[in-house]
């Protein structure tokens, strides 16, 4: 009877923690429902220039790699596939819906060394920059164990990014285009 007193407290207090946990998560999830998520696959993709297996760790606000996102298909670090061809970059993360992010909002790669909880060797992690189907910047963050395979997923993704001094399909020029 002595022991069962604390150890009731004990997990009174477990459940109030999960309980807090649930509740923060789902407001985050809500509070980032307006920033949309990726875009539908276009019904004929060509081969992937470059493709690897790695660990997808999170996406956060543009610039800000401690400002998670809680997006459709992109919410929870795990195992993934990323597949990047001219029409843009396929995620596919182990148990969530792929997640497709087409060239015309990709704004960049880079390295990172820092995203949300994960710290890692200097330009350990790989970086996308895209913009979501609700007009969000977004920085993605991926671990590519090998520096050759980070390498070149980072140079087939900076292939596709949209140019500045390039007009877009129909012709007509980008709107942060300079008139010269």
């Amino acid at each position: 009877m002595d022991k069962l007193l604390p150890t009731l407290g004990i997990l009174a207090v477990l459940v109030i923690v999960l309980v807090l946990a649930i509740v923060g998560w789902r407001r985050r999830a809500q509070r980032d429902s307006s920033a949309g998520g990726g875009y539908s696959t276009p019904g004929t993709l060509s081969a992937p220039t470059a493709e690897a297996d790695l660990l997808y760790v999170a996406t956060t606000k543009a610039g800000q790699h401690l400002e998670r996102l809680v997006l459709p298909g992109l919410a929870f670090r795990g195992a993934a596939t990323v597949a990047v061809r001219p029409e843009g970059v396929s995620i596919a993360v182990t148990g969530e819906p792929p997640v497709f992010v087409p060239a015309a909002v990709v704004t960049g790669a880079g390295v990172a060394s820092v995203a949300i909880d994960r710290a890692v060797e200097r330009d350990g992690l790989l970086r996308l920059g895209w913009t979501t189907s609700g007009g969000a910047a977004a920085d993605s963050y991926f671990r590519v164990v090998d520096p050759a395979g980070r390498a070149q997923l980072a140079a087939a993704i900076e292939e596709i990014v949209p140019r500045a001094d390039a007009p877009d399909a129909a012709g007509t020029p980008r709107p942060n285009d300079k008139e010269v």
